[in-house]
């Protein structure tokens, strides 16, 4: 999505924002807007002179002014915005961005126009798992209290700190082009993750949920108490199937997941949250780090190829295997 600001017509539109040393908010700010059609040709302008950035249509962290149609600034020391009644993270630029043109953006990329629930909820889901964090980032917001201490040290890796590195050294030139163009780096480099994570949401996550509603339903003809589930192909299932579970009032009734890898069938257990590396039932202990024959001997079915030694995930070269690997775990 990167452009040159060289000679644009009159009629073109404008995205204005700072210059000088850029950051992770108005990066991915900018690249947002010209997710949308009418700012997918604008110009770029990056100044401190008002009266230039003035004649830009939408103005994005600079100016000290914010009223959601042409101004989206956040440094003014009477703005304490956050994205809703249930946040409290302050928005950034990015976050103000997001909050007045999310859906509209969800809705250009994802292809969800006449889909006002899916657009509410995606619309939640990727402040929360995204934009907030870049939110946070930029207002010096720390996700755990400052007195635990990393196990390693994570900001080499994170995109604002990778936009930061796309600033010029000091030993590098700094001028205004130079400096446009690597502002243009960072934003296509936060723009593209944000918009791959808009699109894994909208097009891979939000559709697996009828099949987990499917798969669940249907549980009861692999054990008699609805404790597997089998996929044809894998789907992202985890949330959804705590959703599910919930909405049925049966939390926590599903022990293990199956499903196709391409190759053979994987058998997962359920871990105890979306996110926990806990199992509800983990694969037996005498089966965990052994692999294809020796698995076969030990658990007594064929076909098996693997059980990390974690116990939360094992495979068998077909779907009879995996499901006989699973009815036995159950049993033991």
């Amino acid at each position: 999505m990167s452009t040159s600001p060289a000679k644009k017509s009159k009629t073109t539109m404008k995205i204005g924002t700072h210059s000088g040393t850029f950051h992770a908010d108005e990066s991915l700010a900018v690249y947002m807007l010209r997710l949308l059609p009418r700012f997918a040709d604008a110009e770029i302008v990056r100044s401190r002179d008002q009266a230039v950035l003035e004649e830009c249509d939408v103005i994005v962290d600079v100016t000290g002014q914010y009223d959601g149609v042409k101004f989206f600034d956040h440094h003014q020391r009477e703005f304490t915005d956050t994205f809703s009644a249930d946040f409290h993270t302050r928005l950034s630029s990015a976050g103000l961005v997001y909050k007045h043109f999310g859906k509209e953006i969800i809705a250009e990329v994802c292809g969800l126009d006449d889909d006002a629930e899916a657009l509410d909820t995606l619309y939640l889901r990727v402040y929360k798992n995204f934009v907030e964090a870049i939110d946070a980032n930029d207002n010096g917001v720390d996700a755990y209290p400052t007195d635990i201490s990393p196990k390693f040290k994570p900001h080499g890796i994170t995109l604002p700190s990778l936009v930061s590195q796309l600033n010029p050294f000091w030993t590098e030139p700094s001028d205004d082009d130079a400096l446009m163009q690597r502002f243009l780096i960072a934003s296509d480099l936060m723009g593209t993750a944000f918009k791959r994570h808009v699109e894994s949401q909208g097009k891979s996550w939000l559709p697996a949920k009828q099949f987990v509603q499917k798969a669940f339903a249907d549980r009861f003809q692999y054990d008699n108490e609805g404790r597997i589930i089998v996929f044809d192909d894998f789907v992202p299932w985890k949330e959804h199937l705590f959703e599910v579970e919930r909405d049925a009032g049966m939390v926590g009734k599903v022990l293990y997941v199956l499903y196709s890898d391409g190759k053979g069938w994987r058998i997962q257990a359920v871990p105890e949250a979306p996110t926990s590396f806990q199992s509800r039932k983990a694969l037996p202990e005498a089966w965990r780090g052994a692999r294809d024959e020796k698995l076969d001997a030990i658990c007594g079915i064929d076909g098996s190829v693997f059980v990390h030694v974690a116990g939360f995930i094992g495979g068998n070269k077909t779907r009879q295997g995996a499901l006989d690997m699973a009815k036995l775990a159950l049993a033991l």
